[in-house]
């Protein structure tokens, strides 16, 4: 998802980089309460690079614990690494558009799409692997396109609750059904506030759109497992601060997953399904945020429990928002930013 929830800290220039919610704080008896009002801000730019930040595309070897640089770049910051179906190549989106990253001659290549708003962080590709699904801005919609570019068609918008900010995280093994977060905002006032953060589904071609969640908590990063009987999410439901957990897709069946103090976001299972990633942010971590000491846990065989860290990082938003496993299950690829001369190494 392509916001961040910021307390306290409302500068301009963390805005910018990090997203789309400021939390108003309410100052009650002892100044210890915080508001679950957050101010929605429109027509945010795409991220952009802090001064001396550098963008880096990694994979990292789940069987060797290795990990390669495949790319870095100072003048575009890109977000949410997809790995192609051929496995040659990888998806992301940077300044509003999608770029092809290819291995073998790894530089960026633009995917010319027609009709498509600028591209968030939300973006699947559709499991025959010629067609990508991607999240806007602008108008919040979902989109599908040619992967190798052409004209989009918007799917979203047509059905559910009318003024729904729709943002992707996956498509299930057949392709004829999505989900997303159904995010709802108050509009009376003169202003228009956060109301809801939900999962949602709807089929491919943009009817049969059903909520799953109705838990009153910010819920994100909707993922079907690879035999489509489970879709895995992270929610504050349980604890107040984001967990993984899984329901089954007519949202019966939630079960928590991770039982820890960190923010655990976007869950991801390998095509195999012997594998799931997920990141873990530091304790009392509000939202998503980018620019943070995040971590990337790899859990084993449904193992829960004992999951183990693959990868530590700066980053955080942008790093795995969206699935991002190679076709052998054997890697994942991720995105850090650190920051020269600030510990954001």
């Amino acid at each position: 998802m392509v916001f961040a929830l910021c307390f306290g800290r409302e500068t301009g220039d963390f805005l910018h980089r990090t997203g789309f919610f400021v939390s108003q704080r309410i100052f009650g008896p002892g100044d210890l309460l915080w508001s679950w009002k957050k101010t929605y801000l429109l027509s945010m730019p795409p991220r952009t690079l802090a001064h001396n930040q550098t963008c880096q595309v990694w994979v990292h070897d789940t069987e060797t614990g290795q990990d390669q640089l495949v790319f870095e770049t100072q003048d575009l910051l890109l977000e949410a690494p997809n790995w192609t179906l051929r496995g040659d190549a990888l998806i992301l989106n940077g300044d509003g558009r999608l770029w092809r990253l290819s291995f073998d001659d790894p530089r960026l290549i633009p995917i010319e799409i027609e009709g498509l708003p600028p591209a968030n962080n939300d973006h699947v590709l559709h499991p025959n692997g010629r067609e990508i699904f991607v999240s806007t801005y602008d108008n919040w919609q979902i989109y599908l396109a040619p992967l190798r570019g052409g004209r989009a068609v918007q799917i979203t918008g047509n059905a559910g609750p009318q003024g729904l900010r729709n943002f992707l995280h996956g498509v299930s093994p057949s392709g004829q059904e999505l989900a997303f977060v159904g995010v709802q905002v108050d509009q009376s006032g003169g202003k228009e506030t956060f109301a809801s953060a939900e999962i949602c589904l709807i089929a491919a071609d943009g009817r049969n759109f059903r909520q799953l969640t109705n838990a009153g908590v910010p819920a994100d990063g909707p993922e079907y497992s690879p035999d489509g009987q489970w879709i895995y999410f992270n929610t504050e439901q349980f604890s107040g601060h984001a967990q993984i957990a899984r329901m089954r897709p007519d949202g019966s069946g939630v079960t928590r997953l991770t039982f820890s103090d960190t923010v655990d976001w976007f869950p991801h299972l390998s095509p195999d399904g012997k594998l799931a990633l997920y990141l873990a942010y530091p304790e009392n971590t509000r939202g998503h945020p980018a620019d943070k000491r995040v971590k990337l846990r790899v859990v084993r065989d449904g193992d829960w429990m004992n999951a183990c860290t693959a990868v530590e990082l700066f980053g955080g938003q942008g790093t795995i928002n969206v699935n991002s496993w190679s076709p052998d299950s054997h890697r994942f690829a991720y995105v850090a930013y650190p920051v020269t001369g600030n510990g954001g190494a």
